[in-house]
């Protein structure tokens, strides 16, 4: 079991590695290669339509990964929630190809809505394949399975850029083609790794008992995909697309920046859920386990905002490094909320606690609409960075609040230390030292040594952790 942990965590690693190093590669080719404009209009365009898609996909893809666990048939779940995916998308790409035809100007002289669209409504009709593999904790398949768009996608407009040929229209072809490229992968890697029988069918039983189990986390869905994406499209609509390519280029920084946390987050669930079946969670060692990600974000959020305006503005040319200074330090104080929210969020899907998980993300969005709404017409980026981390921090709280577990009652202490001590190490850092090279080694000499002083870095919870597949 330890070994199959190991064998999960570094499949699941390493495709988050290749996916993220070439997301980066896109994300920076696009960034310095195109206009601030351009950029942004891009980032609305793929903001709007990754709302939508999630939105569309109603939490089935997280049920149907509890149901694999639970050991329910996967061919009949495959064929079901392969008859979702392609009616759902399909009505949803012919409503704006209508609202097109009525209104042409709502999508503007470039149609980067419509033209996006097409790559991500291919990309949508893949998830079913790749849930059904991360169901059966097929980290390696899901791996392969995931990294090749962006692959295609980063060399070829690195090709462009380096070439200086890089434009809008190639860059909509690229994205097109590479979602395609993976749709096909997908299906192929599928049907000769996992052998489940491909079809597509109506079965209205199995549909509507499928729904019905949906429909908590289909509003948990709703408001953690408008959530997601918000700021970027009252941003890019309220604002301006300039405002827009700077604030999505330091939250798509943040968002690389948690890569440990998306490493793991897949493996808790089906997890969880085994453990559940067999007997009650081990409270020790997932006081152990939610310390380590406690140190590892607060490390991680500690470094992204002491090297960013150096690094970003020698990346970019001074383009989005010290203007982005202030919003990104406070994403970086969310950064160990978001660790926590899910670590606590998967015990209670674990434990199929929807309707308590749909009443927090419910009040977490009323919160950060809210705020987007208040603070961005008066702070702009920092505003929406400010209603992003309050949202957080209300969902911190109230996660704690519905927790059943007594033994998680003070589970809160290790986040609580860990933020301290990084906040201490990078003001103390910050004071004595003016070399941009040294701050960051002494901060994280003074965090880890804060860490020690306050019992949160313990030598045995490294060598204990694999117990808890025990």
């Amino acid at each position: 079991m330890k070994g199959k942990l190991i064998h999960n965590l570094s499949a699941n690693t390493l495709q988050l590695v290749v996916n993220q190093a070439f997301g980066l590669l896109i994300f920076l080719a696009l960034s310095t290669g195109l206009d601030k404009n351009t950029f942004g209009q891009i980032n609305l365009a793929l903001a709007i339509l990754l709302a939508a898609f999630n939105i569309l996909s109603f939490g089935i893809d997280q049920v149907i990964i509890r149901q694999i666990a639970s050991g329910e048939t996967p061919a009949s779940l495959l064929s079901t929630y392969l008859f979702h995916v392609i009616i759902s998308g399909l009505v949803f790409y012919t409503l704006l190809l209508i609202a097109d035809v009525i209104s042409p100007q709502m999508f503007g002289d470039n149609k980067l809505l419509l033209f996006i669209g097409v790559g991500k409504l291919m990309l949508f009709i893949s998830t079913p394949f790749k849930q059904l593999a991360a169901g059966f904790e097929r980290f390696k398949v899901l791996a392969q399975m995931s990294v090749i768009s962006n692959i295609v996608r980063g060399l070829a407009l690195l090709v462009l850029f380096l070439l200086h040929s890089l434009t809008l229209s190639y860059v909509v072809f690229i994205f097109i083609v590479g979602d395609a490229i993976e749709l096909l992968f997908t299906i192929i890697l599928f049907k000769h790794q996992l052998k489940i029988p491909i079809a597509i069918s109506w079965d209205s039983k199995q549909y509507i008992h499928l729904i019905k189990e949906s429909v908590p986390q289909i509003g948990v869905v709703v408001f953690t995909s408008a959530l997601a994406r918000f700021d970027w499209i009252f941003i890019g609509l309220m604002i301006s697309s300039v405002k827009l390519a700077e604030y999505s280029f330091a939250y798509k920084i943040f968002e690389l920046s948690t890569l440990p946390l998306l490493a793991i987050a897949p493996l808790l669930v089906p997890r969880f859920t085994q453990l559940l079946k067999e007997k009650e969670l081990p409270i020790a060692d997932l006081h152990r386990l939610l310390r380590i990600e406690m140190i590892i974000s607060t490390l991680v959020a500690l470094l992204l905002y002491l090297c960013w305006a150096p690094l970003i503005d020698w990346i970019t040319a001074g383009k989005y490094g010290t203007v982005n200074a202030n919003t990104i330090l406070i994403l970086s104080l969310s950064m160990p909320l978001l660790y926590f929210n899910n670590f606590l969020w998967s015990i209670g899907f674990a434990k199929g606690r929807l309707k308590i998980i749909l009443g927090v993300i419910t009040l977490t969005f009323i919160i950060n609409v809210l705020g987007d709404i208040v603070l961005i017409p008066l702070f702009k980026n920092e505003g929406a960075a400010v209603a992003y981390l309050l949202a957080m921090l209300v969902q911190c709280v109230a996660y704690l609040k519905k927790n059943d577990e007594k033994g998680l009652s003070t589970i809160w202490l290790s986040l609580f230390w860990c933020i301290i001590g990084a906040v201490i190490a990078g003001f103390i850092a910050g004071y004595v030292l003016q070399n941009n090279i040294l701050i960051p080694l002494l901060a994280v000499a003074i965090y880890l040594i804060a860490l020690l002083f306050t019992k949160q870095l313990r030598m045995s919870d490294w060598k204990n952790i694999p117990s808890l597949l025990n």
